[in-house]
């Protein structure tokens, strides 16, 4: 397993920190729109990130979390052609140069109505934690530009951009990683029924155009948002897409509470037990880059690096923690 992150850098200052914090690889993007890049772009890329010792990893396809409006290519979850079919050629010409340059993998969002969140809630210290409380929420808030989109028209347009795209990543050796829909949301919230938002949806996802490069960005935080008691259910599905060899990248993070009614939480203070679940990962033969996501705000000069960092240094501990004991949380 890899320590990685996928915090866009400042400047090159941020590199050198990586590598001292012991981060050995990284998810980070060329500037400009993903659908201008060129070869050279990227191969320039992980040119540069090997100089100081770090591995690039991965991409962030031209799909990312935010909501449909501010996506680069809303028009392949909005299903409308021939605009979708111009931003899939578009990708799949990426997947292809992305191979060339020697770059394994890219990660992307199914995301319409983007990462809903209600008031943060207080946690440790009195830090400041992102949640979803669906009592706090506004269950009349209006559609986004998509409308209503409902489970079949859903999975129809997911089918649509997999069958386009599965078979160019799986012929250029590039795993394709999508991340859960985050949080889980009631049928029909925003107009959109969001079926990559429970482990069933996801378990369908990736029996579709089956093949080794099309797996997830299995956000451990996002899954767990799913469960009605995540501490307890979280190894049974870390397990079931561990077997099957469908993630490709893992967002280390815990929350406190379960599907409606959660906090993000440092993961060592959820409900989750996250050295546990990196025992599993290890056992299940995972071989890719676990990294931090979502962390709390706190009070410090550089308060998003500070708790990055403390992110890190959790992660490489229990790192070495299981190697010590062969595996074994």
């Amino acid at each position: 397993m890899q320590l990685g992150t996928q915090v866009a850098p400042r400047d090159d200052t941020d590199y050198r920190m990586w590598a001292q914090l012991g981060v050995t690889h990284v998810c980070v993007d060329p500037p400009g729109n993903p659908h201008d890049w060129t070869l050279d772009d990227l191969q320039r890329l992980r040119e540069h990130i090997e100089g100081f010792g770090l591995s690039l990893a991965m991409v962030q396809l031209p799909m990312n979390s935010r909501a449909i409006e501010k996506q680069d290519s809303p028009h392949i979850l909005m299903g409308k052609s021939p605009e979708r079919d111009r931003e899939i050629d578009s990708i799949c010409r990426l997947i292809e140069n992305l191979a060339r340059a020697g770059i394994p993998a890219a990660k992307y969002n199914m995301n319409i109505i983007g990462i809903p969140r209600t008031p943060p809630e207080p946690g440790r210290g009195g830090s400041r934690n992102a949640a979803f409380i669906w009592d706090k929420a506004d269950p009349d808030a209006p559609p986004t530009i998509a409308g209503v989109v409902g489970q079949e028209e859903n999975w129809e347009r997911i089918d649509y951009f997999l069958a386009r795209v599965v078979p160019v990543a799986t012929a250029s050796r590039v795993r394709l990683a999508c991340h859960p829909h985050d949080p889980y949301t009631p049928p029909g919230y925003r107009g959109v029924t969001r079926v990559l938002g429970t482990v069933a949806g996801l378990q369908r996802f990736v029996s579709m155009h089956e093949s080794p490069y099309h797996g997830l960005n299995f956000c451990q935080g996002s899954v767990g948002e799913m469960l009605a008691e995540p501490g307890r259910e979280i190894f049974d599905v870390i397990r079931w897409f561990g077997e099957r060899g469908k993630i490709f990248n893992v967002h280390f993070r815990n929350i406190s509470g379960g599907r409606l009614a959660f906090k993000e939480t440092f993961p060592d203070e959820g409900d989750m037990d996250m050295a546990r679940s990196l025992a599993l990962y290890r056992e299940l033969g995972y071989r890719y880059m676990i990294m931090p996501d979502h962390v709390p705000e706190i009070d410090a000069r550089d308060p998003s690096g500070t708790a990055f960092a403390f992110c890190y240094g959790y992660i490489r501990g229990v790192m070495q923690a299981l190697e010590a004991a062969g595996g074994r949380a």
